[in-house]
């Protein structure tokens, strides 16, 4: 099984869980992690840590889902990603959005992280959309 972890700058990682359980109930292997401007980057690198290990425990895999790549949440998870000592390993993905964070319980089951980032990859790519105006109405009797 794949455990997950969302680390952003500010607030963003809590209300994207928070949101979730509202819209999708709970996601039992995903943790939040945030970069605060009290705590700084020293402060954030100890709570990483600390979500890592829990998210460790009975994982296959750990997927860290970022706000953006080459902050320091990206770093401080890449430092994980790409130590060969790290065990379980760790993928590590930019760009989380809510459609994401709630497609990740159907990799969840998965026990390769790096195939389980490009599945969640390939499923989220299709929820981006822009908005275009309608040419017909179509009606929704049957």
């Amino acid at each position: 099984m794949i455990h997950f972890i969302v680390a952003s700058h500010g607030p963003l990682a809590q209300a994207l869980l928070e949101s979730s359980r509202m819209v999708y109930g709970e996601l039992p292997h995903v943790q939040a992690v945030t970069l605060d401007e009290q705590r700084g980057i020293e402060g954030f690198k100890q709570d990483f840590a600390a979500v890592m290990t829990l998210a460790r425990e009975g994982a296959d895999g750990v997927l860290v889902l970022c706000d953006m790549q080459s902050g320091t949440p990206w770093n401080v998870a890449c430092h994980y990603a790409f130590s060969p000592d790290c065990v379980p390993p760790v993928a590590v993905v930019a760009g989380v959005n809510f459609p994401m964070l709630l497609l990740s319980d159907e990799v969840a089951p998965l026990t390769d992280v790096h195939a389980a980032a490009a599945l969640l990859l390939e499923m989220t790519q299709p929820t981006l959309i822009k908005a275009e105006p309608v040419s017909s109405l179509t009606s929704d009797d049957f």
